[in-house]
């Protein structure tokens, strides 16, 4: 089983709704269905707790719609002495900057260390940054530019392997990428390009490859806690893989979320994950 996946950072979707658009999914014209998307919610929290992890929950605020979605919060990082380290997301679009206070407060409140990437570019916290056998799997060009990927390395003491993503529909590596355990993983191969597939291909022991279709409905947009698999969505040939695996294969209708271009994994952000240790120090 994965070594992480047990504690979760969540924000009630109070303030949720398409204002603006900002991925292909996005369009202001589709009405969001407020009490619907709480049920939605709710139904997440509740999968994710019968399966055995703890929820922290995160305040929304009035004006934040996209607050909801804390996976691109940052990246957490509990390092060997226990230090507990919160790198926040610098957001590519003006329309979500404003979460990024709102994150680093509440980490900050809560006794995590907060880093600071250094420059200007734009990185859109675990959206982006999975672990994976010890290293951090990091897809850039969308929403988070490689390069900051390459600072988040000396910030945290992680190893990166970074993977081009190929289409704007899957703008973020979660979108296209869910770990199973410490050899499994779903991919998709049409999501990257040529030299990211290569590195996943090669990366990952034993995959489960989805088509493009699948993963544009967000397939591999999951959440894992322990052999509990929480999903957006699952076809029919993919739950009987998982099955095989030794999953329980959870399905939470969360199509309100959907409109705005977030699934499951979108509306969580593990708090136990562990990277790296400190970068040494210079000299």
């Amino acid at each position: 089983m994965l070594d992480w996946g047990r504690r979760y950072l969540v924000c009630p979707p109070t303030h949720f709704g398409v204002l603006y658009e900002i991925n292909p999914w996005m369009h202001r014209e589709v009405a969001v269905d407020v009490d619907r998307a709480r049920e939605q919610w709710d139904a997440v929290v509740a999968a994710l707790s019968s399966a055995g992890a703890e929820v922290e929950v995160l305040d929304p605020v009035e004006g934040l719609p996209d607050l909801v979605f804390t996976a691109n919060a940052g990246v957490v990082n509990i390092r060997p002495d226990g230090e507990r380290q919160f790198v926040p997301a610098r957001f590519r679009n003006p329309e979500r900057q404003g979460e990024e206070s709102v994150n680093e407060a509440w980490f900050a409140a809560h006794g995590w260390k907060v880093d600071h990437l250094p420059g200007d570019l734009p990185h859109e916290g675990a959206g982006d940054a999975l672990p994976f056998r010890g290293e951090l799997v990091c897809g850039h060009r969308w929403r988070t530019d490689a390069r900051a990927h390459v600072a988040l390395a000396g910030v945290t003491g992680a190893t990166v392997r970074l993977v081009e993503l190929a289409d704007e529909r899957l703008y973020h590596l979660d979108m296209t990428f869910c770990p199973l355990d410490e050899r499994r993983a779903i991919v998709t191969p049409a999501a990257y390009e040529p030299a990211g597939w290569e590195m996943m291909r090669t990366f990952v022991p034993e995959r489960l490859e989805l088509r493009l279709d699948e993963a544009l409905a967000l397939t591999a947009n999951a959440v894992v806690v322990g052999n509990t698999i929480v999903m957006t969505a699952c076809p029919p040939r993919v739950g009987r893989q998982l099955e095989a695996w030794g999953f329980d294969v959870v399905v939470v209708d969360v199509s309100e979320f959907v409109k705005a271009g977030g699934g499951v994994r979108c509306l969580t952000l593990a708090l136990d994950v562990s990277l790296g240790s400190p970068p040494a120090a210079d000299g």
